[in-house]
């Protein structure tokens, strides 16, 4: 099954083609520029490069969120497009699933994945996993919740924790303010967003039977876009206003 995916959630953008979970290829910037005027020419140069056309993909994935809301609706917008009146299956996956992945392999049972990303407004999302059988395994949903709150979940389970996304320096620096921290690993590469991750988390959904044709993609916020929280916002100062 050949598998297109790409990432677009946070400052990197990766795109990558798999045959099942064997990497074809992987693309990966991070220079700052913005998604819209790199994800499809670098989609274009890695299909060009193995002599490959959108007719040839199996599956179309991309990481549906949570992340940056620019970059989520850019990557579905990619996968919607690239998929569109082909009648292949499409997987919209966690973000946060996909940053896990990258640790398939390389920690011992039992050690829990930590991702996660910076949410602003003091908050990460993130999700936690165990390693079983070498593949992590998902713990807890996708949410949104704040640095020292995921710390002190953390140090009450008390088990050794790998750590990644760009949310990393803030909860390494609530855990290091905590007495009994669990014992922690980090590594600045595993914490880069990997297309190739996205397609193993998305041959994971198409074998549950999760995939979606290209029109029911969409992406996943966990929480409402910045324009819809400041508009409540002054909703909620001009009722209290009135009330007074």
């Amino acid at each position: 099954m050949i598998i297109f995916a790409c990432d677009s959630t946070a400052v990197i953008a990766s795109v990558a083609l798999c045959d099942g979970e064997k990497l074809l290829a992987e693309f990966t910037l991070n220079n700052g520029n913005t998604h819209s005027e790199t994800l499809l020419p670098m989609t274009e140069a890695i299909l060009s490069r193995l002599g490959m056309t959108p007719a040839d993909i199996d599956l179309f994935a991309c990481s549906a969120g949570p992340g940056s809301f620019t970059g989520v609706r850019i990557g579905v917008a990619t996968v919607k497009g690239l998929a569109y009146g082909r009648g292949k299956p499409c997987a919209g996956v966690s973000s946060l699933e996909a940053l896990s992945l990258n640790h398939k392999g390389l920690h011992p049972d039992g050690t829990l994945v930590c991702p996660v990303m910076d949410a602003r407004r003091n908050q990460l999302y993130n999700a936690l996993f165990e390693i079983k059988n070498g593949r992590p395994e998902r713990l807890t949903p996708d949410r949104a919740v704040s640095a020292a709150s995921l710390a002190s979940e953390l140090a009450g389970l008390g088990r050794r924790t790998a750590v990644c996304g760009d949310g990393s320096a803030i909860l390494l620096g609530a855990l290091g303010g905590l007495r009994d921290g669990p014992e922690t690993v980090f590594s600045d590469r595993l914490g880069f967003q990997s297309a190739y991750s996205v397609a193993l988390a998305a041959l994971r959904a198409y074998e549950r039977g999760e995939a979606v044709d290209d029109a029911a993609l969409r992406p996943v916020y966990l929480r409402p876009p910045q324009a819809e929280r400041e508009r409540l916002e002054r909703l909620a100062r001009a009722a209290q206003t009135k009330g007074e």
